[in-house]
């Protein structure tokens, strides 16, 4: 695996390699990987001639200085993985190889998919997003990227990024990679407590659960329901709930037909955010 930290050196090897390949696929990350990470490394590897990761952990997309303080760094064990899966490329730029002296976001109009969820309690948040994801994009020029399903808003963001700024890049999805007690995979995890990971599977049950009310309840009931597995537990405490249109990722009122919906949730374990999201059949 090729390892960069200038995103000259990259354009340039990228420039010749594309001589003799047709196709780049891109993994963007922020480190501290896990199987989740190297899923989407295997989907690229599939139906790519080149396989790109990018491990940067980007400051503008925070707005908790303490999460970004205390965000993992494992680069020489991710380094390790990423070779366990034939990833050909790392880029690992500093904060000023990407921002040089000015470290702020740009401003991005998503027709509104920012101002819902993760937005309404993360000020800025998809402004870095978008910010960094523009900035890789054009460094590493990929004809295929590859993202989580676990941040479902984020996975709608990108894909708006790319129709807005007609970037030729085709966005694929993939699905969420869990622990074998349904967590879902996150660098994060890896900060929680012992008895803060033996309660994090709730957050999954709670959603599995919520998929079969959404046959017969409405979303007052299953969202009263949702806040009552959260009510007085000593480790989790739920900061959202709701149930959206995966499109618009409004917030539902009443099910309409042909339209494919999600439930989202967020829940705190002490200062650690967990977030989790689910399909749901109409």
């Amino acid at each position: 695996m090729k390892i960069f930290k200038k995103q000259d050196q990259l354009k340039l090897f990228l420039e010749e390699s594309k001589k003799n390949i047709k196709s780049i696929g891109f993994v963007p990350t922020m480190g501290a990987l896990h199987h989740g990470h190297l899923f989407l490394i295997e989907q690229a590897k599939k139906k790519n001639d080149l396989v790109v990761a990018s491990i940067f952990v980007n400051p503008t997309q925070f707005n908790n200085q303490e999460d970004l303080d205390n965000y993992p760094k494992t680069l020489e064990k991710d380094i390790e993985l990423l070779e366990s899966v034939s990833c050909d490329v790392l880029f690992v730029p500093t904060v000023k190889e990407i921002y040089h002296e000015n470290v702020v976001s740009d401003k991005f109009d998503f027709d509104g998919l920012e101002n819902e969820m993760e937005g309404k309690f993360r000020a800025g948040h998809f402004n870095g997003v978008g910010t960094i994801v523009k900035t890789l994009f054009e460094i590493v020029t990929p004809n295929n990227a590859y993202f989580g399903e676990k941040d479902f808003q984020q996975l709608q963001i990108i894909k708006k990024l790319v129709v807005k700024n007609q970037l030729p890049i085709s966005i694929k999805g993939c699905a969420i990679f869990r622990e074998n007690d349904g967590l879902a995979m996150s660098s994060r995890n890896a900060r929680l407590t012992t008895e803060q990971r033996n309660v994090a599977p709730l957050i999954y049950k709670v959603l599995k659960k919520v998929k079969k009310k959404f046959q017969e309840e409405t979303f007052e009931e299953i969202a009263e329901w949702v806040e009552n597995q959260f009510k007085n537990h000593p480790f989790l405490q739920l900061e959202y709930f709701t149930i959206a249109d995966e499109k618009s990722l409004k917030s539902i009122n009443i099910k309409e037909i042909d339209t494919k919906y999600r439930a989202f949730i967020a829940v705190f374990a002490g200062n650690i955010r967990l977030i989790d999201n689910i399909q749901l059949k109409n």
